[in-house]
């Protein structure tokens, strides 16, 4: 998990939660209010999804848009903000995102709590979001430079 200098507080708090829950966190910053480029943040936290050291990641900044963006940047990655249950669930059950990510700004620690025991307790099955899933690693394939 990561965030910048804007979702720092709730980052805290958020992985306070997560480790009471009983889930492992890695927590790769930022570690104050200092500013900090959230784009660092969401490389550092999607290359331990895509080495297979975590397996799912959150990212928190001013409005989540911007560590959404930039995780889905990276390749094997995908990202959606999660500011409501519904889109929540249905980012893993159809898009089988590894990434959520949160607005500090926007929705509270509380709201966080629930949209977090939701994204968590879903898993993508192989169904009829499959092909759409395939098709978005194809496109995203044919972009990535080699």
């Amino acid at each position: 998990m990561g965030s910048d200098e804007a979702g720092f507080r709730l980052k805290e708090q958020v992985r306070e939660y997560l480790k009471a829950a009983g889930h492992a966190v890695t927590d790769v910053g930022a570690f104050s209010e200092s500013p900090v480029l959230y784009p660092e943040i969401a490389e550092k936290a999607c290359e331990k999804i895509t080495s297979g050291s975590c397996e799912r990641g959150v990212l928190i900044c001013g409005t989540g848009i911007g560590m959404a963006i930039t995780a889905n940047k990276i390749p094997g990655i995908r990202a959606a903000v999660g500011h409501d249950v519904y889109s929540a669930e249905r980012s893993v059950l159809s898009n089988d995102c590894q990434v959520v990510t949160f607005g500090a700004r926007i929705v509270s620690y509380q709201y966080v709590t629930r949209l977090l025991d939701t994204w968590l307790s879903c898993a993508f099955v192989d169904g009829p979001s499959t092909p759409k899933v395939e098709r978005i690693t194809q496109i995203e394939s044919k972009y990535v430079r080699r």
